[in-house]
């Protein structure tokens, strides 16, 4: 997808811009509030007792819709599509800070046994959330995290609030597709994985594709990667490569040659966020999670357990997991609309182990690394729904800053409230034994420390992973998707995603027939695009309904 149409800055100086619905208005403020209450119980709900925590923007903008036909005065304003997509952001946000962000870190000293670090857990996870979505809200729409991006769920939010809002073709095309995904989903397979092979860049989404069917497969012939820890290698590896890719996108650059590489992007100045304001968010985002490493320390007791050069050590390995994990889930939710923050987590933890971090220092700076990266890619989501929203605004560029940042406002409300939720109800759950699952995990692997040669496998390993990230280049992220293919190994989502490329394909190469004109090639490309765009966002969008339903098997 291309950029909204720019203007020139005395065209943009003599049009009145548009303002955007605020996110504190009264109606809509009560609405967020109420929808992001329950988007927190359906997250802390299915993620205690299913392990999962669905995308809940698409039921966000579904009732913000209906709230809109209600012909009762104040209510008529959300018809406004901008008014949805702060609702929607608000109750997805509220979701996965309730899930993710705030109860899976405080599970893991309650796993430990010690209920005491809870409170100090919890509060360097509002930390986490806090930075986590500070930093996103600072660089999205820069190079490396593009509005142009993929991320899936968002486009899938934006296309349903565009379509209960003008009906038609689009409309039809997104409905079926929504009934196709939810009754996959029914059947207990993953069509958001199909949905998503007609959104995301071809080279990321298949080696995303090989990564999934080779985790499926490869216990079928012996080789079981997981307890090998292979999966694992391949990202650190395409980890470090994609962190040092990232830097280099921080760069100003001064000038540029005919011969530029290939996936620089030409329209850099056509984006809101520049090489210098990328590099202040990320900097600022690296001091901040150091800042909430500190303070984990001090409320967790860490300082009295280590030395000196220990603790210095231990505060700049939770400040780096925390960002390196925040970057790393990020561009995978980005390309492929999974994020596979469980697995990353884990890295640290290993790495941890390896260095002989204790129990305790080693148990809260795995839940504060783990507060990090859900909330991030969430928001990727959420901004990419009203990047596509507001694209044809006139001015489009103060629009646009102005909506991104009622949305940031909208999903702070949802983290308050996720806050509020989680504060109030995580005792009740973990004493009826309701402890998210991945927790439990992160605690029996501490507790069970490294089988012997761990580490050299994960090395090994991490060589052909740092290869093929490089190979790829920044805009693929080809190594960090295969390790998220592996690691996820949903089972035939593998399937899901190549048919749904070589369906892509097909279609594009179907429409382009008798056609020799490079202009004509390029606008039938532009249309399959567009047309496969609706159908990929229709079986997200009935995925995330079938996950937000899985609600009354939970309770």
């Amino acid at each position: 997808m291309n950029h909204p149409n720019t203007q020139t800055a005395s065209e943009a100086t003599s049009t009145p811009v548009e303002a955007h619905p605020r996110a504190f208005e009264p109606i809509t403020l009560v609405i967020t509030v109420l929808m992001s209450v329950l988007g927190a119980l359906i997250g802390i709900v299915l993620i205690t007792s299913l392990g999962v925590s669905p995308n809940t923007a698409v039921i966000g903008a579904l009732v913000a819709m209906l709230i809109g036909r209600i012909p009762l005065g104040v209510l008529t304003r959300m018809r406004s599509q901008h008014r949805q997509n702060l609702v929607q952001s608000a109750i997805s946000g509220s979701t996965f800070a309730a899930a993710n962000s705030l109860l899976t870190p405080i599970a893991v000293p309650f796993a430990l046994g010690r209920t005491d670090l809870v409170w100090p857990m919890l509060g360097g996870a509002v930390i986490g959330l806090a930075v986590d979505s500070w930093v996103l809200y600072r660089v999205f729409d820069s190079k490396l995290l593009p509005a142009t991006g993929s991320w899936p769920a968002g486009i899938a939010a934006a296309e349903t609030i565009k379509a209960g809002d003008t009906g038609g073709r689009k409309a039809a095309v997104l409905g079926v597709g929504a009934v196709v995904g939810l009754v996959g989903a029914l059947f207990k397979f993953p069509t958001s994985a199909a949905g998503v092979g007609f959104l995301g860049n071809i080279w990321a989404l298949a080696m995303f594709g090989v990564g999934l069917a080779a985790g499926q497969y490869a216990p079928d012939f012996g080789f079981d990667l997981g307890a090998e820890r292979v999966p694992h290698g391949l990202m650190v590896g395409a980890g470090l490569v994609a962190l040092v890719q990232a830097l280099l996108l921080m760069r100003t650059r001064k000038g540029r040659g005919d011969n530029q590489a290939a996936d620089v992007d030409t329209d850099d100045d056509e984006r809101t966020v520049q090489a210098p304001q990328l590099r202040r968010g990320l900097l600022e985002g690296m001091g901040l999670f150091v800042c909430g490493a500190i303070v984990v320390a001090i409320a967790g007791g860490v300082v009295g357990r280590l030395s000196v050069p220990a603790l210095v050590g231990w505060v700049a390995l939770a400040g780096v997991a925390a960002i390196v994990h925040q970057l790393i889930v990020g561009l995978a939710a980005m390309h492929s609309g999974w994020f596979p923050a469980f697995a990353v987590t884990l890295i640290f933890l290993i790495i941890g182990l390896v260095l002989h971090i204790p129990t305790v220092p080693l148990a809260l700076m795995v839940g504060y690394t783990a507060s990090t990266g859900p909330a991030f890619a969430d928001l990727g989501y959420d901004f990419k729904a009203g990047w596509l929203l507001r694209r044809n605004a006139v001015p489009w560029q103060p629009f646009e800053i102005e909506g991104r940042r009622q949305q940031y406002l909208a999903q702070l409300v949802g983290f308050g409230v996720a806050l509020v939720v989680v504060a109030i109800a995580w005792k009740s759950f973990f004493s009826d034994g309701r402890v998210p699952p991945v927790s439990e995990v992160y605690v029996a692997t501490i507790k069970g420390g490294l089988e012997p040669g761990t580490m050299t496998t994960m090395l090994l390993w991490a060589i052909p992973g740092a290869l093929i990230q490089l190979i790829g280049g920044p805009s693929r992220q080809m190594g960090v998707l295969l390790a998220t293919g592996l690691l996820v190994a949903t089972p035939d989502a593998g399937w899901m995603v190549l048919g749904a490329l070589a369906i892509r394909q097909a279609y594009t190469m179907w429409r382009r027939r008798g056609l020799t004109d490079p202009e004509a090639r390029k606008e039938s490309d532009e249309q399959s695009e567009n047309d496969l765009s609706l159908v990929g966002a229709g079986l997200v969008a009935g995925s995330s309904l079938n996950d937000v339903g899985q609600l009354t098997k939970a309770l």
